[in-house]
């Protein structure tokens, strides 16, 4: 049986990202692409630039830099604009992104420290206190580890860095704009952004947003690229452009965005998304399904099935029967959890319908054993 879910409405799609995107970000992106390299896009992206600094809680003398590329590439032009191989680095690992970090540290040789924690685990206190005056000089964290849901403190992972004395560089792809960040408050020196998380816009675009401090040492960097030094980027940036062809369109996607959501305040967008969050976690009861994450975040809801399904199971059924996709995990995970989004232009009768889809799903497979 083929259940009816939203066959008769629009695709809906919980994934982590991309996500949806409201109609005006449609639009934008179905327009010609303009030439780039004038006045007016300048004053667009000097715009940008002060919007996404100013919504970080970047502070003074903080800069923002625009990479064409994945979120993986922004992660990789943080860590070698931040670090070489004179450094010790502590990298947080609670899921395949933390470990990402990790690679790029390897491939770029700069020496680093796994903090291991199990898949869905909170960082804790005593999992920072024993690398405490080690000679660590930076540290690297997800603030949420979008393969398990994970939230991290952010307080006390600052608090450890400014205790220590560590460069912090902080992954908020998929926590910015869906849970508070505060750059300034934090101690946070580079934060990496992409596009297509919280920030509702196509694939394709990263965003460093860099401290005072992070500016001064991106002057001194010799990264062996070309096209990640960020000191040519900030250069350019001076006068509100990109030192190699941007994805233009998507940066007018992002001009319209960050308007909207300053105009707003960010408190009401991650108030937005969090009360989606909240709300589909309660429409969930009675169902068999168990948080996985210990401390969630509001961008994900991570669930593991408790009725000896398979998590890829629900994935596929909802696909197939619903036009509903929600998020498969990968490697050790890809049977024990899928992800729920609560990113992007998707509301709570979007939820009532996705909660009814599996409702139907494991109603159905009680009745046919």
């Amino acid at each position: 049986m083929e259940g009816r879910g939203s066959m008769q409405g629009r695709r809906l799609n919980f994934a982590a990202g991309p996500v949806m995107m409201d109609e005006d970000t449609c639009r934008i992106g179905g327009e010609q692409v303009p030439y780039f390299r004038t006045q007016g896009f300048s004053m667009v992206m000097k715009r940008n630039e002060e919007l996404l600094t100013g919504l970080a809680g970047a502070g003074e003398g903080s800069r923002a830099v625009f990479l064409t590329g994945s979120g993986t590439a922004g992660m990789e032009m943080a860590v070698v604009n931040s670090f070489c191989s004179k450094d010790k680095v502590l990298v947080v690992n609670g899921g395949s992104f933390g470990e990402r970090f990790g690679k790029i540290c390897h491939i770029h040789g700069i020496p680093y420290e796994y903090v291991m924690l199990a898949p869905g685990e909170a960082l804790e206190r005593k999992h920072l206190e024993k690398y405490s005056g080690e000679g660590f000089t930076g540290m690297l964290v997800n603030m949420h580890e979008t393969s398990t849901g994970v939230l991290y403190d952010m307080g006390l992972v600052g608090d450890f860095c400014k205790k220590n004395r560590l460069f912090l560089v902080v992954d908020a792809i998929s926590a910015f704009m869906a849970d508070t960040v505060e750059m300034e408050k934090w101690g946070i020196d580079v934060l990496v952004l992409s596009s297509q998380k919280a920030l509702a816009l196509p694939p394709g675009m990263s965003f460093l947003v860099l401290g005072r401090r992070a500016v001064e040492r991106a002057d001194r960097m010799e990264t062996g690229s070309l096209y990640l030094q960020v000191s040519q980027y900030l250069e350019d940036g001076r006068r509100g452009q990109t030192p190699y062809t941007p994805a233009v369109g998507i940066l007018l996607q992002l001009a319209d965005r960050l308007e909207k959501v300053s105009a707003a305040g960010i408190a009401s967008e991650t108030g937005r998304v969090h009360g989606l969050a909240v709300y589909f976690r309660e429409q969930l009861k009675g169902l068999p399904f168990r948080m996985f994450a210990q401390s969630p975040s509001s961008a994900v809801t991570a669930l593991s099935p408790e009725d000896g399904r398979s998590a890829r199971y629900y994935v596929d059924r909802l696909d197939r029967g619903y036009n509903i996709w929600a998020c498969p995990n990968g490697g050790a995970l890809a049977d024990k959890v899928f992800r729920v989004g609560h990113m992007g232009d998707v509301h709570k009768e979007d939820y009532d319908v996705l909660v009814s889809a599996l409702r139907e799903i494991v109603e159905e497979e009680a009745v046919n054993g």
